[in-house]
């Protein structure tokens, strides 16, 4: 049964429907989007997936994750930003990931360009967290309906703004809010989804960077 956007499961739980009640999808939901992320390494992965993302499901992507790691040094962005043309050669030519010359390139790159916001910051996580919106930017209550017509939002427009003057590729208005959202800077369970309470007092404890 699903209503407006929220799928009653084998458990007989309420949840954001999006997951189409797959396991390792479920899971995902469940367990990893929307909870907060500070650390850094993991940060970079969800934006460098988000990228890869594009144009693509996000299930896709989900399911070759493992092999994303693998390709890219567990996401370790100064491993990362020491790639040779061999390393993208090797990247372009692996069957176990999105075989785009373009987004594999655009990673080495911003793997650089993360290692320069490391170095400004001190971190990624105070870089991204310090764009977290107010409250004045989100609704009292999230449905189905505002997610549809939002897939963007101011704040994902400012950061996709910062990110590109600071040399960022594949970090389009869209692509940053769907990293937002996955690593918690907001908090788009649909009101009745059971995570949605559980990920909000996530936040509500989170000791920002």
């Amino acid at each position: 049964m699903t209503t407006e956007g929220i799928a009653i499961g084998e458990d007989g739980q309420p949840r954001c429907a999006w997951h189409g009640n797959l396991d390792d999808y479920r899971r995902y939901h469940d367990e990893e989007w929307g909870r907060p992320v500070t650390d850094d390494t993991r940060l970079f992965e969800k934006i460098c997936l988000e990228g890869f993302q594009s144009g693509l499901s996000w299930l896709t992507i989900l399911r070759k994750r493992e092999n994303f790691r693998t390709a890219f040094c567990g996401f370790d962005f100064d491993k990362v930003a020491a790639f040779a043309d061999t390393d993208i050669e090797r990247c372009v030519a692996d069957p176990g990931i999105i075989r785009h010359r373009g987004k594999i390139v655009s990673t080495v790159n911003n793997a650089r360009r993360a290692q320069a916001l490391k170095a400004e910051f001190g971190s990624l996580a105070r870089y991204f967290w310090g764009f977290e919106p107010g409250t004045e930017e989100r609704p009292a209550s999230v449905t189905r309906a505002w997610i549809a017509t939002n897939p963007t939002s101011q704040t994902s427009v400012r950061l996709s703004k910062d990110l590109k003057k600071r040399g960022w590729t594949f970090v389009g208005p869209t692509t940053v809010y769907a990293f937002m959202q996955a690593m918690g800077m907001v908090n788009d369970h649909l009101d009745g989804c059971i995570c949605r309470l559980r990920v909000e007092a996530l936040r509500d404890a989170l000791q920002r960077p």
